[in-house]
């Protein structure tokens, strides 16, 4: 990858073709729950606990999705400011919606020693995009650049939308699959033999380690998702500036850092441009950022390209 020239417009498009395919992956996923339950339980059974499923997780995580910029701030801490109190800041992140084409979002500060922003809102109306104390003090312009307009292709993205897809996705296999293991202890594993009589003893073992196996596989597509949705926001990032090298060294700086922000939740570690929980005792399957060793090796292969068009 760093050996080689790359575009912003090529890895943008790439990224998009991986995300939808990851979505549709949930999609199979879930089909391939509900066929299992079907078959373990029979469709009466099924036909009662799905819907129920898929209710309580469109219900909790849309309503977050829908408040997401409120819960986001609440939980991280951040406060929004005006003007008056960074000009050099607000003058900055407009330039990058100059160049995006963006709405101005509100500008938020959270005060922590560790290096770190994000961005957070449903659409550009609602969008916040937040800065630690400490990533102001040991950034230059170009890199703070970088970072802003990394946040604004969040937003661009709809990447709040993205992950309310896939977190409802994953919230309903996680649920279903819970419910019907939950059934199969209380009731011994007891399904109406009269219906299940002839099944095919294989089908039904298959179709428990699918409920078993669900939720994990689940997880899995719904960490990939987040980091596919990452490196878009990085070549979206370019696409913006057209200037790879300020990412690429803000970057560098978030990797030369050890600090993370206190707020290391699992609910809000996607946000972050560097998550807080990736690289502490946590497998690359289930991060949700690419390691900053590979976005960088990216932007630098960006970097070597002399058209970035």
């Amino acid at each position: 990858m760093a050996g080689s020239t790359l575009n912003f417009r090529a890895l943008q498009r790439a990224n998009q073709r991986k995300t939808i395919g990851l979505l549709l992956g949930m999609g199979v996923l879930i089909t391939a729950v509900v066929f299992a339950a079907a078959t373990y339980f029979g469709h009466m059974t099924t036909a009662g606990i799905v819907p129920l499923a898929v209710g309580i997780a469109l219900a909790s995580v849309w309503g977050s999705y829908y408040a997401s910029d409120t819960l986001v701030m609440t939980m991280t801490g951040a406060k929004v400011i005006e003007r008056d109190q960074a000009p050099d800041l607000y003058n900055l992140v407009e330039e990058v919606c100059v160049a995006s084409g963006l709405k101005m979002p509100k500008i938020a500060i959270v005060e922590d020693n560790a290096p770190n922003a994000f961005a957070t809102g449903r659409n550009e109306d609602h969008a916040v995009i937040a800065f630690t104390t400490r990533i102001l003090e040991v950034m230059n312009r170009t890199e703070l650049q970088g970072v802003i307009a990394h946040e604004m292709a969040h937003v661009a993205n709809r990447d709040t939308l993205v992950s309310a897809v896939a977190a409802t996705t994953a919230g309903a296999i996680a649920l279903l699959s819970d419910f019907l293991m939950r059934m199969m202890w209380f009731t011994g594993g007891d399904r109406d033999r009269d219906r299940n009589e002839n099944s095919n003893p294989i089908a039904l073992i298959a179709s428990l380690v699918i409920l078993i196996l669900a939720p994990l596989a689940a997880i899995l597509l719904r960490s990939a998702i987040s980091r596919r949705r990452e490196a878009l926001a990085d070549a979206t990032a370019v696409a913006f500036t057209r200037n790879p090298a300020g990412l690429r060294e803000a970057l560098e700086v978030l990797q030369q850092d050890t600090t993370v922000v206190r707020q290391k939740s699992n609910a809000v570690a996607h946000i972050w441009i560097e998550s807080p929980l990736d690289g502490k005792g946590v497998s690359n399957l289930f991060s949700t950022h690419p390691p900053l060793a590979e976005r960088i090796a990216t932007l630098r292969a960006m970097e070597a390209n002399p058209d970035l068009g």
